[in-house]
């Protein structure tokens, strides 16, 4: 079976507009609420020209989903094995902060995918996703035996991660408005969660 050619220049940045404009389209409105019409619009093309790099609406969700499970996952993957238990987990929640900063739309996205069942992604969680935290439950589960660390439950030390971090970006309306003017949440959150993971995770 042949390999596809290679994308032209053009090919590439209209791909590029288009699953940017369906990142912005799907994280203000939903899947459902999403249109290639509204997709199009925003990447400056036409439907037509929007169907010939992608066959459908799904297409474009699922190829945006795929990016981001790996995005998602990358700062779990740098966890090391062999680090300083308490300085690596810490590592973790700085790096995933830094995604909320870098990436709302992206967060908001998966977390609206989640809500609805995750009918687009079930997979990847069940596999890549699973797969993943259980190897590195299984490391601070390592550590606790050493005594390295606290004994606290990995899986959901690692589910606490995401729910303090990504909140951030998910609620980013609501923890602005909370806090007011003049406030940087996500430079208050690291200095706040640093003090609150060192406190669980000391033995």
């Amino acid at each position: 079976m042949n390999a596809d050619p290679p994308r032209t220049r053009i090919q590439k940045k209209n791909r590029h507009a288009i699953l940017d404009a369906a990142l912005e389209v799907f994280s203000r409105h939903g899947f459902r609420g999403a249109t290639l019409d509204q997709i199009a619009g925003e990447a400056g093309l036409s439907k037509p020209n929007l169907l010939y790099y992608f066959p459908s609406k799904e297409a474009i969700f699922i190829t945006l989903l795929s990016g981001l499970m790996e995005t998602w996952l990358d700062p779990l993957r740098e966890l090391d094995p062999d680090g300083e238990p308490v300085e690596e987990l810490l590592a973790y929640v700085r790096r995933k902060l830094q995604l909320s900063r870098d990436f709302p739309r992206e967060s908001r996205l998966f977390a609206n995918e989640i809500v609805q069942g995750a009918p687009r992604m079930e997979h990847l969680l069940a596999t890549d996703l699973k797969t993943l935290v259980d190897e590195k439950a299984g490391v601070i589960r390592g550590w606790i035996a050493e005594g390295q660390i606290a004994d606290v439950d990995p899986h959901h030390l690692i589910f606490s991660v995401w729910a303090l971090t990504q909140h951030y970006a998910d609620f980013d309306v609501q923890v602005r408005a909370v806090l007011g003017p003049g406030h940087d949440p996500l430079a208050e959150a690291e200095t706040f969660l640093d003090t609150l993971f060192r406190r669980l995770l000391a033995p």
